[in-house]
Parts: structure tokens; sequence; C-alpha cells
């Protein structure tokens, strides 16, 4: 295997006394790990960065073995890691695609709405319009791996108006009128959601607890507990933000 292609880096996880095995992202062959020797060391450091995009270099004598990787810091998104919110948000995105994705497969869209959401943070840490953004990417991906959301019409009466609600059973759409007397039952809809437009942070948080159910639930199911506390540190953070 040799392999040459820009990637986002996902994960960095310590091997041996000084490497490091790095998860990262690229556009035309998906997730990949490598080996990276020196990793931990104060030279790799500020490139082993989730979030940043570098210039990776896979070479490996078979298939089985796990790829020698060289990196070159194509842009480096570490000053945002200064700013409690935005690097919650960095830690979560980055995280969750390196737990959920198969290695090796092609995911073009997903990699796309990566870099445009990161972009997003950069450029505007404290505004809302990433947050809309990372809700999308976390459908995006309940959605390219299997458990995509029907948020279309009703389960209940086949209509498309009033949508409010989502089954957390089924994961599909209920009206307003349909859900009356059993709303503590089911997950809020946003209308971001559906009908896409701007959003205030308490309707991003209600997003962001739709995804959060069915990403346990369907994804993330007997996944580390660090990756799950990433996302509830992001959570605690963005109330901090609106408070």
């Amino acid at each position: 295997m040799q392999l040459r292609a820009e990637a986002i880096i996902l994960a960095v996880r310590p091997h041996g006394e000084n490497g490091a095995i790095v998860r990262a992202m690229t556009g035309d062959a998906g997730m990949l790990a490598g080996y990276v020797r020196g990793g931990r060391s104060r030279q790799h450091r500020p490139i082993l960065q989730p979030g940043n995009v570098v210039l990776g270099e896979w070479r490996a004598r078979t298939a089985e073995q796990l790829p020698a990787l060289t990196l070159e810091l194509l842009h480096s998104r570490a000053p945002m890691f200064r700013e409690p919110l935005p690097a919650a948000a960095f830690e979560w995105a980055t995280a969750l695609t390196a737990a959920v994705l198969p290695e090796g497969q092609a995911y073009p869209a997903i990699h796309t709405a990566l870099c445009g959401m990161l972009d997003a943070i950069e450029a505007a840490p404290a505004a809302r319009g990433w947050g809309v953004a990372l809700v999308r990417y976390e459908l995006l991906l309940l959605a390219a791996l299997g458990f995509g959301l029907d948020l279309e019409r009703c389960a209940a009466t086949g209509g498309t108006d009033g949508l409010a609600f989502v089954s957390p059973k089924s994961g599909a759409a209920v009206s307003r009128g349909a859900a009356l007397g059993y709303e503590a039952r089911l997950l809020p809809l946003p209308d971001f959601v559906r009908v896409g437009g701007v959003a205030e942070w308490a309707d991003i948080l209600d997003g962001l607890k739709l995804t959060g159910h069915f990403l346990e639930r369907d994804l993330l199911h007997g996944r580390a507990v660090e990756i799950l506390a990433a996302r509830q540190r992001l959570i605690e953070r963005i109330n901090r933000a609106v408070a």
C-alpha cells in the first residue's frame, strides 16, 4: 500500500515508547490509520491535533500491515483549542467520526461536511451557525451508516404539516396534533432540522438532544465512555455560552 493524500486528523493514540497510531479522514479513501514514528514527540505534537489538515503518506508492504505514516502540516487549527467552546466542538466531532466510520471506505459527503463544519467553527467560534452544521453532520453520519431518521411525514397520520416531535423508538416524525398528551415521551424536532435556516441555541440544543439519542443507541452503544464524555463537555459549554 502506498497513498499520498490530504487528510483531517481525527484521533491520536499513544503506541509504544514514543509512537502514535493516528486516524485521519481523506476525501477519496475514507478514514485511514497509520503509525507515526515519534508521534508523541514535541516535534509532532502540534501536527497531531484533531481537526488539523495534513498531507499524509501511508506506506505498508502488505494489506494486513499497519501502514507507516508521515505527515506534513497544511493547516493548523490548534489556536482554536485555547477557546473552550470550539475546542469541545472539535474534540467531539473528530472523536465521533473516528469511532463510527469503518476504515478504508470512502465517504466523500461526510468528508466534505466535516471540512465545512470545522471551517465554520474556526471562522466564527461563538456563532450559532456551526451548531446548526453540527446537528446536520450528526444526522448525515446516522444516515450514511444505515440509521437515518424519517422526518418527512407524521408516523401516525401520514401528514406533512406541524411536524414537531420524533419517536425515540422508530426515529419517525410525529405531528403536534398526533403527539397531544404524549409530548414528554417524544424527542423535540426543531424547525431548522427539516426546513433549514438559522436557529437559536435553544433549538440547537434540542437538535443535539435528538441526534444524541440515536447516536448513543445505534452507533455508540458499548463504545468507550470517553467519546460520550466529549459530547457531554460540548453540551455543558454550550449551556454556559447560552446562560
